[in-house]
């Protein structure tokens, strides 16, 4: 059984108009049509993530990614397609979603798990875990607002890895914190994955994932353009981000040809 299912989502978002002179108001009164000014943040993106498995998503800022995980984790619907999510699911989006800045971090904590579903009495069986992974015990009674980015990310980190969710789901978030803890957390991941959950991880670089994700999904303008194996997948993405015009995909990077089966429907290489 397969952990995410994404099938044809598409997903529009209205563009603010800019401040119009008056005459142009005026124009606009007597037009028959009105402009649009709708973009597609999604347009038709399907993939599948499996049990344990780990995928990657990449793209060049405004590609779609942090849309693609807020309909994943319903957070927003999409205008069109389906989605299936089999399981639980842990989600490190927002700094601090969940969060109330007034609250102490002990508080924070019981409403944290609330909202991702664990019971009274887990929260509790599970509380001095969390402190104690979080290594924010002395703090644990400072409203949140005292906290710094860092810290913050290290408690919400902590109760969803101890949730054990079958499906784990991250934005760029554990680019935050000191380096010793960021090898914590990915070692919290490792074992969660060897236990069968799936990973979809947002992020542009392959050093802080390249040990956790078999898969990479590149998107482009709300496209997904490939999904493939790893190395090659990122190697291609990372040198068309050296490129100096990236408003549209190369036909083919210089000296080799782009193989046929990481082409995804009617999305190719080389059309604007």
């Amino acid at each position: 059984m397969n952990a995410i299912e994404v099938q044809a989502i598409s997903k529009k978002f209205s563009r603010r108009a800019a401040p119009k002179l008056l005459r142009e108001h005026l124009r606009r009164r007597f037009r028959k049509t009105e402009p649009h000014h709708d973009f597609y943040a999604l347009s038709g993106v399907s993939f599948t993530v499996a049990a344990a498995e780990g995928v990657q998503i990449v793209g060049a800022n405004g590609a779609g990614k942090s849309t693609l995980l807020s309909v994943i984790t319903g957070l927003t619907e999409p205008d069109s397609g389906t989605i299936a999510v089999n399981g639980t699911v842990g989600a490190l989006l927002e700094m601090g979603s969940g969060f109330h800045p007034d609250l102490t971090g002990l508080e924070n904590l019981t409403l944290n798990a609330a909202l991702i579903g664990m019971s009274e009495a887990r929260t509790r069986e599970l509380t001095p875990k969390i402190v104690e992974f979080s290594e924010l015990g002395e703090f644990m009674g400072e409203p949140l607002r005292t906290y710094s980015a860092g810290m913050v990310m290290r408690l919400a980190f902590s109760v969803i890895v101890s949730l054990e969710p079958d499906v784990l789901i991250a934005d760029e978030i554990l680019g935050v914190g000191d380096a010793a803890f960021q090898r914590k957390c990915f070692d919290a991941i490792r074992s969660l994955r060897d236990k069968g959950t799936a990973l979809l991880f947002v992020s542009h670089g392959a050093e802080v994932a390249a040990d956790l994700c078999s898969r990479v999904i590149w998107l482009h303008e709300g496209k997904l353009v490939m999904d493939g194996e790893y190395m090659d997948t990122m190697a291609k993405y990372q040198r068309f981000m050296e490129f100096p015009d990236r408003s549209r995909l190369p036909i083919a990077f210089p000296g080799e040809a782009l193989a046929s089966d990481v082409l995804v429907r009617n999305v190719k290489f080389g059309e604007p």
